[in-house]
């Protein structure tokens, strides 16, 4: 069983060990402090990382904590579970689009916890708590950040700081590069409006992230459940335009609550979850040299009842996390339609990608969108699509 918490929330946890993954859009390093009572570390041995993997216990391999818990000392009341930037991405900040997300796995039970968007020039942050009560542990959701980073949060919990001493002499200055263009920051597109993103699709570390963002909108008190949809073409499978409708090819790919993807294999997108009230649904898509179009789409529950995208405050959310975000949004109403094409992100433009407001509606029908491989989509061509009561 899932169970979700807000922050400041906690839960119990009911096995011996705890494993505690940490998920973000970029790069994260992630590392465990084990505490006192009084909240401090015993000595710069409780602070538990990639040096310094296991303590007590507790032991860090990749972007998970798992906590024996039955091994920790009886002075140990906190095992505080932090996340920070790539210390080899120099200038990088925690936003919006990147705040680290946590999911801890105990006995049969999962607690996730999605902080607060970090915004304020936080580069680390404690993100869960897992502490004594009684005989037993339980789960803390904490979100709390430093913008002074790794130093700012060891100064707060007793961890010594190196002082890594005299710098080296510089090297010999290499050949300038072509600078990077500048991110575009914060834009949201008009009507048929369109933005194009610097990447480099080399890069095997990038990441971009697509939201289907809804707060309810005009519909608020009455809740609504909506489902992100993104179809997409490989770039293998990408062909040149076709003149004739018939002669187009269709594309099947397709992530979405029954289908969440992976980011490790193709298609390297992956949803993070099906949100049943107003709120947030998001795919990562990963491996940018690998990718065609990616269709955003918004897919409205039966039991919605009618009402329109627009109502409900539908928008798609564009970033590539390095400071450019594009809000894509709806102009329209349409109070009987089940599907909207939203979105298109179009990988096969040279240096980067290209988002696209292309704001379509089904006729009234379930049959989702059908996307074809040259980047052209057609509306109620698809599947049907039905969201019973299991989900």
């Amino acid at each position: 069983m899932q169970h979700t918490l807000g922050k400041g929330g906690n839960a119990p946890l009911d096995g011996r060990s705890a494993a505690v993954t940490i998920t973000a859009a970029v790069p994260v390093d992630v590392s465990a402090l084990l505490l006192t009572g009084e909240r401090k570390v015993r000595g710069d041995h409780d602070l538990v990382f990639f040096n310094h993997p296991e303590q007590d216990g507790v032991s860090v391999e990749n972007a998970t904590v798992t906590a024996d818990l039955g091994r920790v000392p009886p002075e140990v009341h906190t095992v505080a579970i932090v996340a920070s930037v790539d210390a080899d991405r120099p200038g990088a900040r925690f936003d919006a689009s990147t705040t680290p997300r946590a999911a801890v796995v105990c006995g049969q039970g999962t607690v996730a916890f999605e902080p607060p968007p970090l915004v304020d020039g936080e580069t680390v942050a404690v993100l869960l708590e897992l502490y004594r009560r009684g005989d037993g542990w339980k789960v803390r959701a904490v979100g709390q950040g430093w913008a002074s980073g790794l130093a700012g949060l060891a100064a707060d919990y007793g961890v010594t700081v190196d002082d890594p001493g005299p710098a080296a002499p510089a090297p010999a200055a290499p050949p300038v590069a072509a600078p990077a263009a500048a991110p575009l920051g914060k834009i949201t597109l008009k009507k048929a409006g369109k933005a194009s993103i610097s990447l480099d699709k080399r890069d095997t570390t990038a990441t971009v992230t697509a939201s289907l963002e809804w707060d309810g909108g005009k519909r608020k008190s009455e809740g609504a459940d909506l489902d992100l949809y993104a179809l997409f073409v490989p770039a293998h499978q990408v062909s040149p335009p076709s003149k004739l409708k018939k002669g187009r090819k269709e594309s099947d790919g397709v992530v979405y609550y029954r289908d969440l993807g992976t980011l490790t294999a193709p298609p390297f997108i992956q949803l993070d979850g099906d949100a049943t009230v107003p709120g947030r649904e998001t795919v990562r898509i990963t491996r940018p040299d690998q990718q065609g179009y990616v269709l955003i789409c918004a897919y409205s529950a039966v039991e919605n009842g009618t009402g329109s995208f627009k109502s409900y405050g539908a928008r798609a959310v564009v970033t590539d996390g390095r400071g450019s975000t594009v809000t894509v949004p709806l102009f329209h109403s349409d109070d009987y339609s089940y599907w909207v094409a939203i979105a298109l992100v179009d990988f096969t433009v040279p240096d980067g990608f290209e988002i696209r407001h292309v704001e379509r509606y089904s006729d009234g029908g379930e049959a989702r969108p059908m996307l074809y491989t040259d980047g052209t989509f057609e509306m109620d061509e698809g599947p049907m699509e039905f969201k019973g009561e299991d989900f």
